[in-house]
């Protein structure tokens, strides 16, 4: 009898993970935004918010009224998205401009668009990344990990800064990873050029996400512009695209992942939750501060890599 319900079990294992996916998920995703913070006159900007993460985050920010800029690559599936989001918010300020992080060009014509175009700038969203890519460089000859999840970001919120400043309060979220637990600053190999391993220039790349965050808000003391670095969970989204391996691994645990509408959340609650500015700097995950690793308490590096962006973007080292 025995030797017959074993194989049974194995036959209805898929079955019963399927039916539990639901509150498996539920149980993974503790953190949930509360806010109840309403946002009409209100400007956002979202990087990467034609898919996944970033699609979700800005797609409640239009529900709650605001004026959404989706900053994307793709623009055209950047149109289609707003097209969506305005369907289902009924807000019809959800607009779409070109922004390719891998080119320093690009960014600058973003950040030039926009500025003659609004007056204010309430909330910034660094949410845009790539994962383990194999070796390349940006159109600045920058490595893509770092080129594009740190430094575009970067000259990113550089340009933007004056502009969120005069808004002030206003907030700015970078969106990182717990793996930046695995990540390490090497100065002396920033792009990849002496050795390489893709998941772990990811790593580097979440942790200098986290460093320009603290260091960041130790400059914008005082200023009315805090941030936060966020840990979205383990989402299913395109960024493994990159890696078959990674795919494979998402699809194994698929019922253990977060969809990214949980994965928006923390990013959520941080744009939105209110009495946070005194947390300002910190690294949060499922909606609370969460530990960060050495590496990412250490403000001799986190200084030293600004200083170092600085120079490799032609920007002043104030």
């Amino acid at each position: 009898m025995v030797e017959l319900m074993f194989p049974l079990l194995l036959l209805l294992l898929p079955f019963l993970m399927y039916m539990a996916a639901p509150q498996i998920r539920k149980m993974l995703s503790s953190g949930v935004c509360t806010s109840t913070v309403q946002l009409p006159g209100k400007v956002v900007v979202v990087t990467g918010a034609n898919t996944g993460i970033g699609k979700e985050t800005a797609k409640e920010l239009a529900q709650r009224g605001a004026r959404v800029y989706l900053a994307c690559r793709d623009v055209e599936k950047g149109e289609l998205v707003a097209k969506e989001i305005q369907t289902t918010t009924g807000n019809q300020q959800v607009l779409v401009r070109k922004l390719d992080l891998s080119d320093t060009k690009s960014i600058r014509a973003f950040a030039k668009g926009f500025l003659a175009e609004e007056k204010h700038l309430h909330v910034l969203i660094n949410n845009a990344g790539v994962m383990m890519c194999p070796y390349s460089k940006t159109a600045d000859g920058f490595e893509m990990h770092i080129g594009v999840n740190h430094l575009g970001h970067f000259l990113l919120t550089h340009l933007l800064l004056e502009k969120l400043k005069e808004s002030a309060p206003s907030r700015i979220v970078n969106v990182s990873s717990l793996a930046h637990h695995l990540g390490r600053i090497h100065f002396h190999n920033l792009q990849g050029e002496k050795f390489y391993n893709a998941g772990l220039a990811y790593c580097h790349s979440k942790l200098a996400n986290i460093l320009f965050t603290q260091e960041l808000a130790r400059r914008l003391k005082g200023s009315g512009v805090t941030t936060y670095s966020v840990h979205p969970g383990t989402v299913q989204s395109e960024l493994v695209r990159h890696s078959s391996f990674m795919r494979w691994m998402w699809w194994l645990f698929s019922f253990f992942i977060k969809t990214p509408q949980q994965g928006a959340q923390t990013s959520l609650h941080c744009a939105l939750t209110e009495g946070l500015e005194i947390l300002s700097g910190n690294h949060f995950s499922d909606c609370h501060v969460a530990w960060v690793s050495a590496q990412a308490r250490n403000e001799t590096i986190a200084r030293r890599l600004w200083d170092v962006s600085c120079d490799l973007l032609g920007l002043p080292i104030d």
